[in-house]
């Protein structure tokens, strides 16, 4: 890619961090540096956005990071880059957008000399494969994230729930248990009462025939003592 006045860096960034209120509501500011040294740029605030993988926020550390990998993997020679920012510079212009287009090619290939327009779309591609490159490594390291971390959750969700099957098994056996019990006791209780019944019952009679008993030998010996004396 040819040297300009901005940094690599930041010319990708002002490419993809677009001040657009309708997409986006990013804020950046541009820190002074020493003379010769290009301007630091800042995003300050993202928000979220509709993609094509669903609702999410343009966060800036990917925005760095994705910047960061552009800028290592930079192609030599112009390139894709370089005619998008020639378009760029003509959007204030009020220009139709094949205009732009074939404007921006124009200036495209004075600045660089090439003439064959393929050149465009393969370096283009070439960053999109790095780019997919990147986000396939990206999404192994989440399903070892969620392997290790979400991992373990589950795991313990799973021991829980186990467990909670374990005591809702005792529960049951033991809620059995206390019915059991229960009907144990309602006979037994009934068992004592017609045991005690039978029993006062027996003692009953037998001091009546004690009694009865008594009685007549009482009566008998003072009989004898009457007549026998």
């Amino acid at each position: 890619m040819a040297e300009e006045e901005k940094s690599l860096g930041r010319k990708i960034l002002s490419f993809f961090i677009e001040e657009d209120t309708t997409h986006t509501q990013t804020q950046t500011t541009t820190t002074p540096t020493q003379e010769g040294t290009p301007p630091k740029v800042e995003v300050q605030q993202t928000v979220a956005v509709q993609n094509s993988a669903g609702t999410g926020v343009v966060d800036k550390k990917f925005v760095d990071h994705f910047v960061q990998l552009i800028e290592n993997s930079n192609l030599k020679g112009p390139d894709y880059f370089e005619y998008m920012q020639a378009l760029k510079s003509l959007a204030g212009l009020g220009l139709p957008e094949d205009k732009q287009y074939q404007a921006a090619w124009a200036s495209f290939k004075a600045m660089g000399g090439i003439t064959d327009v393929s050149v465009l779309s393969t370096t283009a591609n070439q960053y999109v494969g790095i780019l997919d490159t990147d986000r396939q490594n990206f999404l192994k390291d989440v399903e070892n994230a969620i392997s290790q971390k979400v991992g373990g959750l589950k795991n313990d969700l799973k021991t829980t729930q186990d467990e909670n099957e374990t005591l809702a098994k005792q529960i049951i056996e033991l809620q059995n248990r206390i019915n059991a019990n229960s009907e144990k006791i309602t006979k037994i209780t009934g068992d004592i009462s017609e045991q005690s019944a039978k029993i006062t019952a027996n003692k009953n009679n037998y001091e009546i025939t004690y009694s009865s008993f008594v009685e007549q030998i009482k009566g008998d010996i003072a009989k004898i003592q009457q007549y026998l004396s």
